[in-house]
C-alpha cells in the first residue's frame, strides 16, 4: 500500500513516431483494401444489374454498355489511391518531408549569414566613418573646413559638367573668398575648368591611380586625405562637385552657399541642408540686372 510507486516504462520520441507512422500506414492499407472489395462487389452489381436485371440496357456510350464506362472510372480512382499509398507515400512521405525542410532550413541558413556578412561589412564602414568623424572634433580645430557652391532652389548645381547659369558678382565672391587658400574637388569638377585657377592649391580627389595633372596640382584617392593636405591651410574650401559635397557636409565648419532663385534641370545636386544642425549667420539678395538673369543670395551657414 505504502510501497514506491511503480514507474511507467517511457517510449523516447523516436520510437513513437515509428508507432504512430505504423498505425498510419494500417489504416491507410485496411482504406485500400475495403475500397477494392467495395470496387469488386460494385463493379459485379453493375454487370447484373445491365445483363440480368436489365436495368439501363437500351443505354449506350460510344455504342458500349455504359457499365463498361462506369467500372473504367472507378477503376480510375482505384488504381489512384493505390499509386497514393503505395508509391506518393515512399518518395513523398515523412523523410521526403525532412529532406525538403532541411533543404529550406540550409538556403535560409545560408541567406542569414549572407546577411550578417553584409551588415557586418556596412557596420565596419560606419564604425570607421564615426572614429574619423570623431578625431576630427577631438583634434585642436587649426583651420575652418568651408564647403563653397552656387545652388539652385531645387539643388541643382550643374548640367553635363557645365554650370547652368553665368552670374558675374557670384564668381567675383568664389574667387575673392578663396583666393590663397586649398580648393578641394572632384576629378570632374576639376576637368570642368580649362586651366588651373590662379593663386589658388587644387586638390583633386580621384579613384585613378595614374591620373594625370599639371604641375602643382595635388591628386589624392579620398576627402580624409584631401583634408590632410591642406592641414596647413587656416580655411580650405570644398568646391564640388555633387558627391564631394555630401561627403564632406558631415566634418565642414561652415557653408558659403549662393541661392539661385529658381529651378533648373541638372544632373549635379547640392545636398540638403539641415537647419537643426546648421544656423544661417548672413543673407544677402540681389536682384535681376544687365549681368544677372535670376534673382539670387549670398547665405552664410554655420555649424551649431
Amino acid at each position: 500500500m505504502f510501497g514506491k510507486k511503480k514507474e511507467q516504462p517511457q517510449i523516447d520520441k523516436e520510437q513513437l513516431e515509428l508507432i504512430r507512422n505504423a498505425q498510419k500506414r494500417i489504416r491507410q492499407k485496411k482504406r485500400l483494401y475495403i475500397h477494392f472489395v467495395i470496387f469488386l462487389i460494385g463493379a459485379v452489381f453493375l454487370i447484373v444489374a445491365n445483363t440480368v436485371l436489365g436495368i439501363g440496357k437500351d443505354f449506350r456510350i460510344l455504342d458500349k454498355e455504359w457499365f463498361l464506362f462506369a467500372i473504367f472510372i472507378w477503376l480510375f480512382f482505384l488504381i489512384y489511391h493505390i499509386f497514393n499509398v503505395f508509391v506518393t507515400h515512399k518518395f513523398m512521405g515523412k523523410a521526403w518531408e525532412q529532406k525538403q525542410l532541411d533543404k529550406l532550413i540550409a538556403q535560409q541558413q545560408i541567406k542569414i549569414e549572407q546577411l550578417k556578412t553584409e551588415l557586418k561589412k556596412e557596420a565596419s564602414v560606419i564604425a570607421e566613418s564615426e572614429v574619423y568623424n570623431e578625431s576630427l572634433k577631438e583634434k585642436e580645430k587649426t583651420s575652418t573646413l568651408t564647403i563653397i557652391g552656387a545652388a539652385a532652389e531645387n539643388n541643382a548645381i550643374g548640367m553635363d559638367n557645365k554650370l547652368i547659369w553665368h552670374l558675374s558678382d557670384d564668381l567675383k565672391r568664389f574667387k575673392n573668398l578663396t583666393n590663397g587658400h586649398h580648393i578641394i574637388m572632384g576629378r570632374k569638377t576639376f576637368e570642368s575648368f580649362p586651366k588651373p585657377l590662379p593663386n589658388r592649391t587644387h586638390i583633386v580627389i580621384s579613384r585613378q591611380t595614374d591620373y594625370q595633372v599639371p604641375e602643382g596640382v595635388i591628386v589624392v584617392n579620398s576627402l580624409e586625405d584631401a583634408i590632410d593636405a591642406a592641414k596647413n591651410d587656416s580655411q580650405p574650401f570644398i568646391i564640388g562637385g555633387g558627391e564631394i559635397y555630401q561627403q564632406a557636409l558631415s566634418i565642414a565648419d561652415k557653408i558659403e552657399l549662393t541661392r539661385v532663385h529658381d529651378t533648373f534641370e541638372g544632373d549635379a545636386f547640392f545636398p540638403e541642408i539641415d537647419l537643426s544642425i546648421w544656423k544661417e549667420t548672413a543673407n544677402i539678395f540681389h536682384t535681376k540686372d544687365a549681368k544677372h538673369d535670376y534673382e539670387f543670395s549670398f547665405l552664410t551657414y554655420e555649424r551649431k
